[in-house]
């Protein structure tokens, strides 16, 4: 049996391309499942996930609403996609929680699924903490199942092996491209320093996947929100001298495009978040 229910079995899509976004270690400051929700907001639903099957509902809880001293109703945790014309082609948008369970079963499942709708491109997005600070533009790095996919100014990286923790969203990535599907993945850099949302770089995911498809990014309230949050960093360090010492060093390492030293950095961020006493913008630790 299926972990799905297809809404529209016979749906006419045009030159359909999926944009993915799951919560967990890979969506830093709910940036990319931010800039999905914006991106999908306004799209039809087509398919649906069973809950049942994919969550740990101790894990992910349901929410309760208690109106008046009575339990009026749960939200429950969701995995959908849904469908919305963006210029000439349809861009279906997958996202939500990343399941407890059935990886394996589900990626299954999303592959039977891109080739009913005969998706012809794979768009993952994500957001990753990073040594990077909130006064420079937000970094984005791209992953790609071939040379030559990712657009804008996106290089693949970074060079070399890199192991670690691999994400859902990553397993949906090998899996459709061994499928015979582009696949790209597009995925924000935000400062460790900040947790709680980070809009801004919802914003440049939104920019992204608009670069790659070649058609205008649909903002929403994503810059205002940005911006707001840029004000309450900036004068959270300017009231702090080792904050403000630590993101003019960070500014430095951006300005001078290079890298930051392995075990020196490692050894400056612990330094940092053990000194840092008090919240900045949503806290002062990473996500």
């Amino acid at each position: 049996m299926a972990l799905y229910r297809l809404h529209e079995p016979d749906a006419d899509l045009i030159d359909p391309v999926v944009v993915a976004a799951l919560d967990g270690w890979v969506d830093a400051g709910s940036a990319a499942t931010h800039a999905a929700r914006q991106l999908g907001a306004v799209g039809r639903l087509i398919v649906e996930f069973d809950g049942d099957q994919l969550f740990d509902f101790r894990a992910r809880r349901p929410t309760l609403e208690i109106q008046d001293g009575k339990p009026e109703r749960l939200t429950w945790p969701t995995l959908q996609m849904r469908s919305r014309r963006v210029g000439e082609r349809d861009v279906l948008v997958l996202t939500g929680a990343e399941p407890d369970f059935k990886w394996r079963r589900f990626t299954a499942d999303v592959v039977e699924l891109a080739e009913k709708l005969h998706v012809g491109q794979w768009i993952s997005i994500g957001a990753i903490p990073a040594a990077v600070p909130h006064t420079r533009p937000v970094p984005i790095l791209g992953t790609s199942s071939a040379p030559g996919l990712l657009r804008g100014d996106v290089q693949a990286g970074p060079e070399g092996l890199l192991r670690v923790p691999a994400a859902c969203i990553s397993v949906l990535d090998i899996a459709v491209s061994r499928a015979g599907i582009p696949a790209v993945g597009y995925f924000a850099q935000i400062p460790h320093y900040v947790s709680g949302e980070y809009p801004g770089a919802a914003a440049e995911l939104l920019r992204a996947v608009a670069r790659h498809l070649d058609v205008e990014p649909e903002m929403g309230d994503l810059p205002e929100e940005a911006l707001a949050l840029r004000k309450r960093l900036d004068t959270a360090a300017s009231l702090d001298e080792n904050t403000r010492n630590y993101v003019e060093r960070l500014e430095g390492m951006v300005d001078e495009s290079r890298l930051p030293a392995g075990d020196d950095l490692i050894a400056d961020i612990e330094r940092f978040l053990r000194d840092q006493g008090r919240e900045m913008g949503g806290g002062g630790r990473p996500n």
